[in-house]
């Protein structure tokens, strides 16, 4: 029973996950904002929400190590989804068409990720009311990253232009609105019998805690964003997909500072297994490495 409804919660947050990446390429055709912007910001936030969710989850069953390697771990898949993604379609060469546009969105994911390590490894005894220092510190670094990015995507769309318009059978922006919204609630309302039936099958294998968040759970939380960015590349919306990728990455670290907010017992990242760390650096390697592979033209 446990197995049947890991399968069926699974299936239904792909099915959720393609209507995203449809959708998410229709706004940003009808709204001009650029799909670079709507990968990187509007996309890998509904994407993230199952992370977002585990992590808030975790801290009610007061496991809050379980909700730090969920979000570092999945950082690492989504880069490994990065590699496969260039592997297979290497004949449309996928990052060398859009990759260098995306400097700016892997730059401050590999910002925010060192520096979620230095904050758990330091352990800085710094709150503002309950909400610790460096927590603010990664939400305001990601805000400010997000207007930049903004801005970069505006000025290229102007560059650009819009030559090619709108295609005839687009949906309208409200349709695609509609769309986006409900798929990104059935997200909401799966992710928790995933998450659920992942840590019953957990508990029956007898698996440790580190292992589950940064292995397991970070996988089946990092299903949206797999599905949708294949199915971006599929319907040639490559600045969704390569920008869904690292918008992730960089919302993960985002994440652990909204945490924060909802963990009442002090500072959140004060709680943390500094050997997590190693799950970090992982991650922060394999963001670079994505970062680098993304600007080389070979």
């Amino acid at each position: 029973m446990i197995w049947l409804q890991f399968a069926i919660s699974a299936w239904l947050v792909v099915f959720a996950a393609v209507f995203l990446a449809r959708y998410g390429d229709v706004i940003a055709l009808r709204t001009g904002l650029g799909s670079f912007f709507i990968g990187a910001a509007l996309l890998a936030m509904a994407t993230s929400l199952p992370e977002l969710l585990t992590a808030l989850n975790a801290i009610k069953l007061g496991v809050p190590s379980l909700s730090v390697g969920d979000l570092l771990g999945s950082s690492m898949f989504n880069m490994l989804m990065l590699a496969i993604l260039d592997l297979l379609y290497q004949q449309r060469r996928v990052l060398r068409q859009v990759g260098t546009m995306h400097a700016l969105n892997a730059g401050l994911a590999v910002l925010l990720t060192g520096l979620a390590i230095f904050f758990i490894q330091a352990k800085l005894d710094l709150q503002i009311g309950w909400v610790g220092l460096d927590s603010l510190i990664l939400i305001g670094i990601y805000l400010f990253g997000m207007r930049l990015i903004n801005n970069q995507s505006r000025q290229s769309v102007s560059h650009v232009g819009v030559a090619g318009g709108v295609p005839q059978n687009t949906p309208t922006l409200a349709v695609a609105a509609v769309g986006f919204v409900l798929a990104t609630a059935l997200l909401v309302a799966v992710t928790p019998w995933l998450v659920h039936s992942a840590i019953a099958i957990v508990d029956v294998t007898g698996l440790s805690t580190v292992f589950v968040g940064a292995a397991l759970v970070a996988v089946v939380t990092s299903l949206p964003e797999a599905a949708t960015t294949v199915s971006a590349v599929r319907i040639g919306a490559y600045n969704l997909a390569i920008g869904n990728l690292f918008g992730s990455n960089a919302f993960n670290m985002f994440a652990l500072g909204i945490v924060d907010i909802f963990y009442l017992q002090g500072r959140f990242l004060a709680t943390i297994d500094p050997s997590l760390t190693l799950i970090g650096l992982m991650a922060l390697l394999l963001t670079c490495m994505g970062l680098i592979l993304s600007l080389i033209h070979i």
